[in-house]
């Protein structure tokens, strides 16, 4: 492209047009087209770690990474993972989950409002009084009757961590992301659930007599009907946890001891190469080598996530070959510069 300016979907010109059809297709990891269908999650695993089987390819983990994914693995703890933004720490929860065949990852997001609670299970109480009262209406004018205890299941929906303590023959892969964004709390209520590997849910608990068998039917995190039983769920093969934690905080020592702790370092150009690789191509990879070097010698001294390299190099290939160092620097800045 010969001018600096010829990528450029919108140019600010205060005209409708339609050129945003020539937007090319978006960067493999942010492609959602299909991203809803797909049980076993293929779809979210590939953005996270490219195109399918390339990562494996490409890249093996470290002798460390391997040993202590592996430790967790046989003693059925949870793995905390450490590292800088954009270190891998969440693509290795999908990775895991792809190789062993584990299905989709539960993914439970965490910020300072999340509760234990809220990764167990919600009951949605003010629905369920709604749908008694209009019940009760409508027993009054000869309809259906009121409602009955076997229906408060319908109003119960398990939470991602809830949703991996079910009882199966394969564990499921739960990545808790970000603990160290919670409250003070969340770490230490984690406790008896992670040890225990069972919850209650006492609005089942208390009227277990009263249903089936003592069974009632509620959604899981993936939208599926599965059968609890006497209001308590307990897993039987227990989930492989990842917790993930940019470093920002200390955790309690009673959480740290019952997990296994790997620290991811910085990607060294190997790994670099190998990531972009992975998610844009051979090609890529080779005439982005400068943006790689560039992007490491950065990295010693800044504190900067691969996401960026990633976006870099994505982009400057549609830019003008005139912009794309500008650019690149535009888009790989320092993430903790000054406020």
């Amino acid at each position: 492209m010969s001018e600096p300016s010829e990528w450029l979907i919108y140019r600010g010109i205060g005209e409708p047009h339609d050129e945003v059809a020539q937007l090319p297709p978006p960067p493999p990891w942010r492609d959602f087209a299909g991203a809803s269908g797909g049980a076993d999650g293929a779809e979210s695993a590939d953005r996270r770690l490219g195109i399918p089987g390339r990562i494996a390819d490409e890249h093996r983990p470290g002798a460390e990474e391997l040993e202590m994914i592996n430790a967790a693995l046989y003693l059925r703890r949870p793995l905390l993972v450490t590292g800088d933004p954009g270190a891998g720490k969440s693509t290795l929860a999908h990775s895991v989950a792809r190789e062993l065949e584990f299905g989709k990852v539960l993914r439970w997001p965490v910020v300072s409002r999340t509760t234990l609670l809220g990764g167990l299970y919600h009951y949605d109480a003010i629905a369920r009084l709604q749908d008694v009262q209009i019940a009760s209406h409508a027993a009054a004018g000869g309809g259906a009757g009121a409602d009955s205890a076997q229906s408060v299941g319908s109003y119960i929906r398990l939470g991602p961590l809830g949703t991996a303590l079910l009882p199966s023959d394969r564990p499921r892969v739960l990545l808790i992301d970000e603990l160290d964004k919670s409250d003070i709390d969340l770490p230490n209520d984690l406790l008896n659930v992670l040890e225990e590997g069972e919850f209650a849910i006492p609005e089942l608990e208390r009227i277990a007599d009263r249903l089936p068998d003592g069974e009632a039917d509620v959604l899981d995190h993936d939208g599926n009907k599965v059968r609890i039983k006497g209001g308590r769920v307990q897993c039987r093969a227990f989930p492989f946890v990842v917790l993930t934690s940019n470093g920002e905080r200390d955790f309690p020592a009673p959480l740290m001891r019952r997990c296994i702790h790997l620290e991811l370092g910085r990607p060294d150009h190997k790994r670099l190469a190998a990531f972009v690789k992975a998610h844009l191509g051979e090609e890529a990879a080779r005439s982005s080598e400068d943006l790689i070097t560039l992007f490491l010698e950065r990295s010693r001294s800044e504190l900067l996530a691969t996401d960026q390299l990633l976006n870099a190099i994505y982009l400057t290939q549609a830019a003008a070959p005139t912009g794309r160092d500008r650019l690149a620097d535009l888009l790989i800045q320092r993430l903790d510069r000054p406020r």
